[in-house]
This record gives structure tokens, sequence and C-alpha cells, in this order.
């Protein structure tokens, strides 16, 4: 039996819920989320699966985005000093 990659694609699906998108690295998410705008942009995916992953994919989304807010807020408490180089950093939950 030859292995269709398709099914290979919505059996990992199956086996990764939308709670697991919470332990993804940024790299991570985002190389699922470029796979399943690839796959939905093929247009060979049927109607059920296509709204499967969409879904997947707007969690991922949710989760880069959130990952990204949290480096942003990290690099703002970074302090410079006189020369521009990096002199302390301030916990993240100062201020907050």
């Amino acid at each position: 039996m030859t292995s269709n990659p398709e099914s290979d694609y919505q059996g990992s699906m199956a086996e990764n819920t939308n709670a697991d998108i919470t332990k993804l690295t940024f790299e991570k998410a985002l190389a699922e989320l470029e796979q399943i705008v690839q796959k939905l942009e093929g247009g060979a995916v049927p109607l059920e699966e296509s709204v499967t992953i969409y879904e997947r994919g707007e969690a991922l989304k949710r989760r880069c985005e959130e990952l990204l807010r949290h480096a942003e807020a990290r690099v703002e408490k970074i302090t410079l000093d006189a020369a521009g180089k990096p002199s302390s950093t301030e916990p993240l939950d100062v201020g907050s």
C-alpha cells in the first residue's frame, strides 16, 4: 500500500490537538502553519479537512502572535548605555 502524504498529514493532525499548540516554539508553530497554508493553497483538500486544518492554522497563528508579543516585551525591557550597547535588563513583570 502506497503512503498518501495528505492522509499522513491528516493523521498527524488528529494526533496533534489544539491543546499541544501552547507547547510549541515559535519556529515549530510557524513551520506547521506554513504547511497548512501550502496545503490549503493547493486546493486538493476535501472540505471537512480544510475546515479542520484552517481552525488549527488559526490557533497556530494566535500562538505565533503571542510568542512575538512576549519577545517584543522582553526586548523593550533591555536598557542601553550611552554607546547604545545593552547594559542591563529589567524584569519583564516590572510596571505591569
